[in-house]
């Protein structure tokens, strides 16, 4: 059943809130985010208005902002993004789609019912530190992101609460993920399976825990966003009751290498 507007710009909301890094700033209704994380949600521009100033002298503001956080200049594009011809414009100034990506939503929680863990797993919390290093180390991720990754968690306007299905013998984390709340609507993120225990329902039964999870605090819609081209997790949130709401893309630049 397609979902109203109203509730999908409620939820883009609740997802920039949700990846709010503390490197960011407002340029004429551009979010400018400048994390040296690993997420590029967090390290991207979000046209949230229009604004009054002409684009090129924008580009150029923001341009100086990146560089000056060793970043790359990237925007992220939405249906909701402005103006709404934003993105042509983008593309006729040599900037080029990435990262096609889904926002998955699944509108009613309420029977939602957590699976048995299976036998000789434990589901354990994580704080912001320790999930940051748990999911970092899972990735492969470097040092400086995984502690961006930190405090980015530890300084979010919406509280994160991490949980990993950990091994009860040695400690030994398969599976991690964490949900964020915003009133009725919680959207999971980071959720990652070690590459050899995949195919074995751990993601889907990491995630009916945390829905039960946030169901029990109040949250009625779930949200989540996964890359269009990752069929296989689209499969296990499409069985978990999520259906594709809207798309986003990502626009940068060229490296200079080509």
């Amino acid at each position: 059943m397609p979902l109203n507007e109203a509730l999908l710009s409620r939820i883009e909301d609740a997802s920039l809130n949700a990846s709010a890094p503390p490197q960011q700033r407002w340029l004429d209704g551009w979010l400018l985010r400048f994390s040296p994380g690993k997420a590029k949600r967090a390290r991207c521009i979000n046209a949230v208005a229009a604004g009054r100033q002409p684009l090129a002298d924008k580009l150029a503001l923001a341009k100086a902002v990146f560089e000056e956080a060793g970043l790359p200049l990237v925007f992220r594009i939405t249906p909701f993004s402005m103006p709404a011809g934003l993105d042509g414009e983008l593309a006729a100034c040599g900037f080029t789609l990435q990262d096609d990506t889904r926002v998955m939503v699944r509108p009613e929680l309420a029977d939602v019912a957590a699976p048995t863990l299976p036998v000789g797993l434990r589901l354990v919390r994580l704080g912001a530190e320790a999930y940051a290093e748990t999911v970092g180390a899972l990735r492969g991720s470097p040092a400086d992101q995984r502690a961006a990754h930190a405090e980015r968690l530890t300084n979010s306007p919406v509280r994160y609460q991490g949980h990993a299905l950990q091994k009860v013998d040695d400690g030994q984390v398969l599976a991690c993920g964490q949900f964020a709340i915003e009133a009725e609507l919680v959207g999971l993120f980071d959720v990652f399976t070690r590459q050899n225990e995949r195919g074995r329902g751990l993601a889907s039964s990491l995630c009916r825990h945390l829905l039960t999870l946030a169901a029990g605090q109040g949250a009625r819609v779930a949200y989540l966003q996964v890359e269009g081209n990752n069929f296989d997790a689209r499969h296990i949130y499409q069985r978990l009751g999520f259906a594709d709401a809207y798309a986003y893309h990502y626009r940068a630049l060229p490296a200079p290498d080509g």
